[in-house]
Order: structure tokens, then sequence, then C-alpha cells
């Protein structure tokens, strides 16, 4: 007697499918981990651009040896106490053309207010290496510095004496073998040259024929002779002998700025203004935290720089109150002001120095230029 039918033609149980919503769920998710994949491997062609440190020109920097030290220091003239602060801002650039941000890095910055996503080619030309461009960089920081400190003591009523010193010499230059770095051009075909567009006003009307210059090279006068050769530049035929220049100057006094790792030339308003605060008795800012940004020329005019949003952000997280911005850059800042920065328009040093005075002493500042 049989207790079980043991039959062999029996079907199996059949598989028991799963909910179409459970289907489209893993679907959905294998979409979403491919999709991250590609975010996060996939090469780009951005960088991003972020508040950088913030420094206060009335305080103390790292030097090359890692030491605190005045950011600004003077000798050869009494100098004062000073307070709050005179921050000049920076920007970081993340990315470069080895390694640029992933997408998913640029699709965070996107929606950061204080970040900015730019084409690399925008901050890394292609026709530029990293070491070019970091040279560039440190040469417009020395330059800014300089014709910062020009300015700041022409202000204070400094004697200051301009000149124009050979900074590098270019490919296939005209004045290979007759100019070398660091020589100071004093005289043009006997003309006192004092500032680069005397000397290339005066290349150009030679038209080819030699220019004698009279040069300072190591503390000895000498007298050379360049042939200028037609160039190129931007569609328009000029004369050119073949050098890049730096506005140079002997000052009465000596000015040292010690900023380690900063290139550029935006901090050159705020150096100016630290400068003028540390030889000036009271205090300059009424001790309040003023953060500000612009190129400036030995004249006092203030210029554009990039960046500038990235910059009304540094200077809110370092605890500014108020934000000196170039005139030229207005169109940037309306709409991207912070909550809690107060903005004013400088076109020159003395603009500056008026927005200074009314935080000072208590002035109005409904009447001073905005960024409306």
């Amino acid at each position: 007697m049989a207790l079980f039918d043991e039959r062999d033609d029996v079907a199996p149980a059949p598989r028991r499918r799963l909910p179409r919503s459970a289907v489209a769920g893993i679907w959905a998710l294998t979409v979403a981990l491919v999709a991250l994949l590609a975010l996060t491997v996939l090469p780009t062609t951005f960088v991003v651009q972020q508040p950088g440190p913030v420094f206060n020109t009335l305080g103390t920097a790292k030097d090359a040896d890692g030491a605190d030290v005045p950011l600004i220091s003077v000798s050869g003239a009494d100098t004062f106490p000073t307070a709050g602060s005179l921050d000049l801002l920076t920007v970081q650039v993340v990315g470069n053309r080895d390694r640029t941000p992933s997408w998913f890095e640029l699709a965070l910055a996107w929606f950061d207010p204080s970040r900015a996503v730019l084409p690399i080619a925008d901050v890394f030309p292609a026709d530029q290496t990293t070491e070019e461009r970091n040279e560039q960089s440190a040469a417009m920081m020395v330059d800014s510095q300089k014709e910062a400190t020009a300015a700041a003591l022409t202000e204070l009523g400094y004697d200051v004496q301009p000149m124009v010193r050979v900074y590098a010499l270019t490919e296939d230059s005209a004045a290979e073998g007759v100019l070398e770095p660091d020589d100071i051009i004093r005289t043009a075909d006997g003309n006192p040259i004092t500032d680069t567009d005397a000397l290339r006003g005066i290349v150009n009307e030679a038209a080819g024929e030699p220019v004698t210059l009279g040069i300072e090279r190591a503390g000895k006068d000498e007298t050379v002779e360049v042939r200028p050769r037609e160039t190129d530049v931007d569609g328009q035929r000029l004369w050119l002998i073949g050098v890049t220049t730096l506005h140079d100057y002997v000052f009465p006094i000596d000015v040292t700025i010690q900023l380690d790792n900063v290139g550029g030339p935006s901090a050159g308003m705020m150096f100016a203004l630290g400068i003028i605060d540390t030889l000036s008795e009271g205090e300059l800012n009424g001790g309040k935290d003023i953060a500000g940004t612009g190129t400036i020329d030995s004249a006092g005019t203030v210029g554009p720089i990039g960046g500038i949003r990235q910059k009304l952000y540094g200077a809110v997280d370092a605890g500014a109150d108020y934000f000196l911005a170039p005139e030229s850059n207005c169109e940037e800042v309306v709409g991207h002001v912070p909550a809690g920065l107060r903005v004013f328009s400088v076109a020159t040093l003395d603009d500056a120095l008026d927005v200074l005075t009314a935080l000072r002493e208590g002035g109005d500042l409904d009447a001073l230029p905005t960024c409306d």
C-alpha cells in the first residue's frame, strides 16, 4: 500500500514574478548608479572658483620659515598702532588641466552662490604651462605691491621717483644680447623714461631705426642700441624691442609686504590702505572690520579684478561688515551681495579714503557711492 503517489510528471510551482514597481525601482537604481559613476569618473572641461584665504593688511602673515611677521612693515619712518582690519581677499581655483573637478563636484558648485563654475580655458590657457602661469601671477603680485607703495607714499606727500625695469625678454627678442632682466631703462634717444608708454612711443616713432637706450645695470650706467622689429599685435603692426617691463620706483623709505603663495594684482588697493594706516596717526578705519579688493596704479586709480562674487562671500566669512569694490566691477556685484555686508563703490584711492573717513567719523554713509 503506497502512502504517496510517486508520480514524476508533476509540474513545479510557477515562479512568482516581481511586481512592476519593484522592477522599475531596480532599473532606476541601476541607472542612478551608472549616472553617479559617470559624474564621478568622466573628465570635465571646467574648474571651480571659491573664496580663498583672507589676510588682514594690518595684521601678520607667515614668512618662508612659517613664522608670523607683520604683513606690512616700514623702516625709515614713524609708524603708529592700528586696530580693526583692512582685509584683502583671495580666490581659490579647484582643478587644473591635470585634474579637473568631477561632474558631481561641478553640480554642487553650481548651486552654491559663493562658488562659480568656469571653462578651464578661462583660467588655464592652453598655450600656457602651470609654471608659466604661476610665474606671471607672482610677477603681477610684486608689481602690485610696488604700485600700491607708490600710491600710498604719494598720497602721504613723499617724493616717489618712477622708473622702468626690464622684467624679461620675449622669444626671438630684438634686444637679445643687449638688454638683460633687471636692467633699468633711464633714457631712450636722449628722452627720460619713467613709464612704459613713453618708451613704447619712442620705439614706434623710430619705425625700425636703432634706438639708443641709457640703462643702469648692477648699479652702473651704460649706453646700448636696439633695432626694433615690426610685429603684429592683435591685428596692429607695431615696432617692438622684445622686452616685458615692470614699473619700479625709488622710495624714500623702505616698505616691505610679506605675503607668500598669493599671486595676482588684485590686492593693490588694500595694500595701499594698509600702508597709509601704518604711517598715519589714529585708526584709518575707525577700528572697524573692512574688506576690499581692486588693482591700483601709482596715480591711485583702482581697477577691476576677477572673482568679485567669491570675494564678497570671503569677506562675510572673515567677519567684515563693509566692502570696498572697484566701480568697474559693480555690474557683477549687483544682486550678489551676501546678507550683512555693505558694499561701497570706489574708482580711486581717494574714494576709498572717503569711505574710511565716513566710517571713522560717523559720516553719512548713504551719501557714498554704492553698486546699484
